[in-house]
C-alpha cells in the first residue's frame, strides 16, 4: 500500500509540509553542527539538513517501510541521481541520530511553560502473543511484560512518555516490556522536569514523590488505592481522571497516525532513530510549526 502511496497524496501539501521542515531544521542545525563529524563533505549529494527533513517527512506521513520511503523520495520529491542510494541514506540517517534527538530535545523544552504534564506507558509489542517465547528480535534488550489496561502479555519494549497538557511529548525512556512504571518515572519526569506532573494508580509510591520533590521541586499527584489513609475528594479525583486523559490521545494518535509501535528497525539504532523522528514530527504539529 505505501509503495503506491504517491498516486493519492497531495503533491502541494507534500511540499509545503517539507519546507516547513527544512526551515525548522536548518535554523536549529548550525547549533550542534560542530558536533557533527564529517567526513568527505565534497561527495555528499544532500546537506544534513535536508536528510533530517526527509527524515522526520517519513515519519509525519506515517511510512514504517525504509524501502517504500525511499521510492516515495526518488519518485516525487528528488531525482535519483541528486538523493543518495536507499542503504547511504539509512546510514545518514542513523548518523545524524544525535542532531535528531537534540532538536526534538529542545524542542520539548517549551513544554515547561505549559501548565502540567502527564506520565504514562505504552506497550510496544515486537511479535504476535503466539511467537513471544521463541522471538529473537531485540533478544537481550526486550522480554515479556503484562499489558494491565488490555490485559495481554506481550514480548516487546515499553515506553514510557511524558507529555504536557497539550499533547507535547517531553521525556521518555524505553525499556523492557517488565519494568514497572514506577521504575522509569524519576528518569522520565528528570530528563524536561516540569514543576507539576500527574500520573495513574501504577505510578503510587510516596518515596518516589518524596524524592522528585526534595531531589528536583517536582510535584507528582496520583490517585490513591482503597486501603490508603491519604483522603481525596470526589470532585478531586474526577478532575485528575479527566486532566490525565490528554496521554490516552496522545498515544492514540502516536499509535494511530505515527504508527509508533509499528517501527520495523532490528537494530538499536535504527530503532531509536525512528522513534525520535517520530516524536519530533508529532511535536512540530502540536506547536503548528508544520501542518499535519
Amino acid at each position: 500500500m505505501q509503495e503506491h502511496f504517491h498516486f493519492t497524496i497531495d503533491q502541494a501539501k507534500i511540499q509545503k509540509q517539507y519546507a516547513a521542515i527544512l526551515f525548522f531544521v536548518s535554523e536549529q542545525l548550525p547549533c550542534i553542527q560542530m558536533y557533527l563529524q564529517r567526513r568527505n563533505c565534497h561527495l555528499l549529494k544532500q546537506e544534513d539538513e535536508v536528510i533530517i527533513a526527509i527524515h522526520i517527512l517519513g515519519k509525519l506521513l506515517g511510512f514504517t517501510s525504509e524501502r517504500a520511503w525511499h521510492r516515495f523520495v526518488i519518485g516525487n520529491l528528488f531525482p535519483k541521481d541528486l538523493f543518495p542510494e536507499r542503504s547511504r541514506y539509512n546510514r545518514r540517517c542513523r548518523a545524524l541520530s544525535f542532531a535528531i534527538k537534540w532538536i526534538r530535545h529542545q524542542l520539548a523544552k517549551r513544554g515547561q511553560h505549559h501548565a502540567y504534564a502527564v506520565v504514562d506507558s505504552l506497550p510496544i509489542e515486537l511479535c504476535h502473543s503466539s511467537r513471544m517465547y521463541r522471538a529473537k528480535r531485540f533478544r537481550g534488550i526486550a522480554d515479556i511484560g503484562y499489558c494491565a489496561s488490555k490485559k495481554i502479555a506481550f514480548y516487546g519494549l515499553k515506553l514510557h512518555l511524558q507529555a504536557t497538557d497539550q499533547g507535547l511529548p517531553m521525556g521518555y525512556v524505553v525499556t523492557e516490556a517488565s519494568c514497572h512504571d514506577r521504575v522509569a518515572a524519576e528518569t522520565v519526569m528528570t530528563q524536561i522536569p516540569h514543576p507539576y506532573n500527574l500520573g495513574d494508580k501504577g505510578y503510587i509510591s510516596q518515596k518516589l514523590q518524596k524524592k522528585l520533590y526534595e531531589e528536583h521541586r517536582v510535584a507528582f499527584w496520583t490517585p490513591v488505592r482503597k486501603n490508603q489513609r491519604i483522603l481525596q475528594s470526589d470532585a478531586w479525583k474526577q478532575w485528575m481522571k479527566r486532566k490525565r486523559k490528554v496521554i490516552e490521545t496522545v498515544f492514540s494518535i502516536l499509535v494511530d497516525s505515527y504508527r509508533i509501535t509499528e517501527i520495523r528497525a532490528n537494530s538499536v539504532s535504527g530503532f531509536e532513530t525512528a522513534l525520535d523522528g517520530i516524536l519530533l514530527a508529532y511535536s512540530l504539529v502540536v506547536l503548528r510549526l508544520v501542518e499535519r
